[in-house]
Parts: C-alpha cells; sequence; structure tokens
C-alpha cells in the first residue's frame, strides 16, 4: 500500500514493480499535491563546472551542518541520473536552442543547477509523466478518492488498513508493508504554500503507531508568497524569479538584502524569510522587484504572470507584494536510509519521512529530487514480496480531526510559535493553550502541534529555519558543534 500520489508515492510504486502495489489518494490523482504545485524545478549538478560536491556543500551550508552527510552525498549524486531517468519518461524539460537544458538558480545554490519544464511549471510536469506511467503500469492499482483511517497492527508488525472514503464508506486491506507518502502539514497552518491536504494526517498516524518522529522542530517559510487579502493558501513566488535577477525591496524600494550576506537575495530561505519577518514586525511591507526581468526571462515564469493577472497587476510594471508562508517541513517520521520507521513494515517518503537529508534548512529544489531518489531507492527495496501477513491483533488512528473553529485555532497557535522568528514564551504559551483545552488537545491536529511544540522548545539556540530570539547559540546537537548560522559569523 503507497498511500499518497505525488512524487516521492509515485516514484516508489513504479519502483516495486512487479510486486501488486495499490496506490490511494485522497482525490483525483496527482491533482492537488504538493508535488504539483511545485514551480521551482529539480536540483542537479549538470551545467559546465559544477559537480555534485558542489552540489553537496550548498546542501548542507543551507542545512546548517544538521544534515545526514551521508543521504546528503548519495542525494546530490543520483541527481544527473534522475534528470536523465525523467527525460526517458517524457518530461519535457527546457532546453536551448541546441538541446542543452536550460538551469535556473534558485537561492543557497552557488551555481545555476535548477532544471525545469515549462518553466515555473516544473512539479506539475513531472508528476504528471509519473502519474501517466503508475496508470499504464500493470502491477500498479488505483484507489483515488480514499483516505488513510487507521493502521492494522499484528504483534508490533504492519498487518492492514483502513480507508475511508467522501461518502463515509470504510473498507480494510490487509498488507505487510504500507508507504506513507502523504506529505507535509502546511495546513496547519494560516499561511502556507501547501494544498489543503497537507495537513499532517501521515505523521499523526505514524505518531499513534508508536513511530519514532525527528527533528520537528524544523520548518521552512517561503520568503515570497503572494501576499494577498485573507488567510489559507497562499499563492507561491517562485524563488527562481529572484534567480533571474528579481530584487526583495521595502515600500520606498530600497533593498531588502543589500549587503548582510553574501548571496543577497539569494540566501537559503531561512535568512531571507526572517529579514522580511522583522520588517513586517517593524511596521513594514515587502516587494519583488521584478520589472528588470526582460521579455525573455519572462517567458521562463508564465505561472507567476497568471497569478499576478488574476489579482489585478501586472508584474513587468510593478513590484509584486510578497510575504513569508510556511512552505516545507524538515522533519518528519525517522527513516532509515531505505525508508523504514521504527515500525516494521511501516515505510515513509518524500515531506513526511525525515532522512536527515535536509537538515536545519532545506536547500531550494532539493525535495522533487528527494521525491524522485527515495522513493525509488524504497520502491526497489519492496520489490520483493514478504510473506503473508497476519489478520490485524488492533487498530491504531490518530484520533478525530478537529472541528473548524478548533482548526482556525491551531492555525493561529502554530503560526505565531512557530513561525521564522521564535521564542520560549511563546512557545510555551502555545503548548499551554492546547494543553488545556480539550477540543484543541483532542484532536488530531492539536496533538501534532502539541509534539512539534515541545520539540522547538527543547531545542533551546537556534538552527537553521528554528531561530530562538531569546537564544542566540546555534547548536548542532547532530555533530556536536557549534555553527553559525547561514551568511553569519558565530
Amino acid at each position: 500500500m503507497v498511500v499518497g500520489a505525488g512524487v516521492a508515492g509515485l516514484c516508489t510504486a513504479l519502483a516495486a514493480a512487479p510486486r501488486p502495489v495499490w496506490l490511494v489518494c485522497r482525490s483525483a490523482c496527482p491533482v492537488g499535491t504538493a508535488s504539483a504545485m511545485a514551480q521551482g524545478g529539480l536540483a542537479a549538478a549538470v551545467g559546465e563546472g559544477d559537480d555534485p560536491t558542489q552540489h553537496a556543500a550548498d546542501t548542507l551550508a543551507a542545512g546548517a551542518w544538521h544534515n545526514d552527510v551521508a543521504a546528503v552525498h548519495a542525494l546530490v549524486a543520483a541527481a544527473p541520473g534522475v534528470v536523465q531517468w525523467l527525460a526517458g519518461l517524457g518530461v519535457p524539460f527546457d532546453r536551448d536552442g541546441e538541446g542543452r537544458l536550460q538551469l535556473g538558480r534558485e537561492g543557497g545554490h552557488g551555481r545555476a543547477r535548477i532544471v525545469h519544464a515549462g518553466g515555473d511549471a516544473t512539479g506539475r510536469a513531472i508528476t504528471t509523466t509519473l502519474a501517466q506511467a503508475a496508470a499504464a503500469a500493470p502491477h500498479v492499482g488505483w484507489l483515488p478518492g480514499w483516505r488513510l483511517e487507521a493502521i492494522g497492527l499484528a504483534r508490533g508488525r504492519v498487518a492492514g488498513v483502513r480507508l475511508r472514503d467522501a461518502q463515509e464508506r470504510s473498507r480494510e486491506i490487509a498488507t505487510p508493508d504500507l508507504v506513507l507518502a502523504t506529505g507535509g502539514i502546511g495546513a496547519l497552518f494560516a499561511a502556507t504554500t501547501n494544498p489543503p491536504g497537507a495537513d499532517g494526517s501521515g505523521l499523526s498516524l505514524a505518531l499513534a503507531a508508536g513511530a519514532d518522529l525527528r527533528d520537528l522542530e524544523f520548518i521552512q517559510w517561503h520568503p515570497t508568497a503572494l501576499d494577498v487579502p485573507g488567510a489559507g493558501k497562499l499563492p507561491l513566488v517562485t524563488e527562481a524569479l529572484r534567480g533571474a535577477g528579481a530584487r526583495l525591496v521595502d515600500g520606498n524600494g530600497d533593498l531588502l538584502m543589500p549587503g548582510g550576506h553574501l548571496p543577497g537575495d539569494l540566501a537559503p530561505r531561512d535568512v531571507v524569510a526572517r529579514r522580511i519577518c522583522r520588517h513586517q514586525q517593524e511596521g513594514g511591507r515587502a516587494w519583488l522587484d521584478a520589472r528588470g526581468l526582460d521579455a525573455e526571462a519572462w517567458r521562463q515564469f508564465p505561472t507567476v504572470l497568471a497569478l499576478c493577472a488574476r489579482h489585478g497587476f501586472d508584474p513587468r510594471s510593478e513590484p509584486i507584494p510578497v510575504t513569508p508562508a510556511m512552505h516545507f517541513h524538515m522533519g518528519g517520521i525517522a527513516v532509515d536510509p531505505d525508508g523504514a520507521s521504527t515500525v516494521p513494515g511501516l515505510h515513509a517518503v518524500g515531506e513526511v519521512a525525515c532522512t536527515g537529508v535536509h537538515g536545519a534548512n532545506r536547500l531550494a529544489s532539493n525535495s522533487l529530487l528527494e521525491g524522485v531518489v527515495c522513493g525509488r531507492r524504497l520502491g526497489e527495496r519492496l520489490r520483493q514480496a514478504t510473506a503473508g501477513t497476519a489478520p490485524a491483533e488492533h487498530w491504531v488512528d490518530a484520533g478525530p480531526g478537529a472541528d473548524a473553529a478548533a482548526r482556525a485555532a491551531i492555525a493561529r497557535l502554530a503560526g505565531r510559535a512557530l513561525g521564522p522568528v521564535r521564542d520560549g514564551a511563546t512557545l510555551a504559551h502555545a503548548l499551554q493553550a492546547i494543553d488545556s483545552d480539550r477540543a484543541l488537545s483532542a484532536a488530531r491536529q492539536g496533538r501534532l502541534l502539541l509534539a512539534m511544540l515541545a520539540a522547538a522548545l527543547a531545542r533551546r539556540g537556534s538552527l537553521g529555519a528554528h531561530h530562538r530570539v531569546d537564544k542566540g547559540k546555534n547548536r548542532n546537537i547532530r555533530h556536536g558543534i557549534d555553527t553559525p548560522a547561514y551568511g553569519e559569523t558565530a
């Protein structure tokens, strides 16, 4: 059973052939997944003068050296082959007149190494191609419109799943191997670039099943979501726009990232998001000024042009209002290099999993890469069918979902406490508010947020995306060293 039809889930299902796979997704697959919404592209050291060693160095620097070094080197070494494999499946990567890949540059990357398709529609192009391949694969069966409700266990091992559809019909299916590819936690926040389905459901179920979780405090805020009225999902303004020359400015047109960090506007996302957040706390607003881009450059950003047009302005003649929004969770279910959790038979891949590859802050465009590399690796591991499973002895679920009022309260608390800039008092207040409110603490979203808040309180120093203004030292527990934040002195 593979739950989730984004890039990670699709690659797992494809690589498991010829073992039969059920692919479960909540809605029409793969529409609505975070993978399909990815604008930037896929990072790979395929350009002249570039190599995986440089890609690894940028990944480690962005992750505040909290990364699992072996996982990083395995990821970047596989990247050029991933591009070839996807191109062979039919992904229409953008190329120049001589057939060479067009490469963009994003924050934290020392070189242009972002492979893209359809300009800023890369995620949709890759996901659509993978979904077509899975639909044609005889070993893959699709279960659209179903959600994972509970996990059956027998003697501590996965034995089955219970699914439920929109009409509240339930269905139980025996399986010795369950793969969670359920995405992230963005829907827990009021301001997010994530789709509604990224509500932490897989993470909550793993928590209920007793699986170890890891690095829950590391939450990436994308610095440039479109700053439009109203809470909920905020449209993303791709980082590649800054790679093409757009600059972050304040209301007077002055640069927000003038020289405090060597890459300026292309510093890692946590650095840029904190700068904008502090500027907003001082009463200012932020804009992305892309008026200097020429017509050729704008051809790479049809999604941004259409997005701005829907909101009544033209970014070619006026700056784009932007704000940080919750974007990606570096933490998740603790898994080994092959995707196995601490619960036998329970596997995880993609954003819901934590291999340690992203460290304390994900490098831009490494997420689609991770989904392909880790998905294929997990599928190959699960290719050989295991022995039949025993009947489930008991079932675990994550508890009831929060009602509308509780969801709104949880989103407010999450945004205040777990934003780009944090402090212990606010974290403790949010934890107490949830713990003392039965409606919040009983809901699976509330219990998950409690675990995230506890992790953030426990890490008293700043590290990567976890920035504590009340404690300044960056203590890298994984490697036992003190490290400066990216572009800052110790």
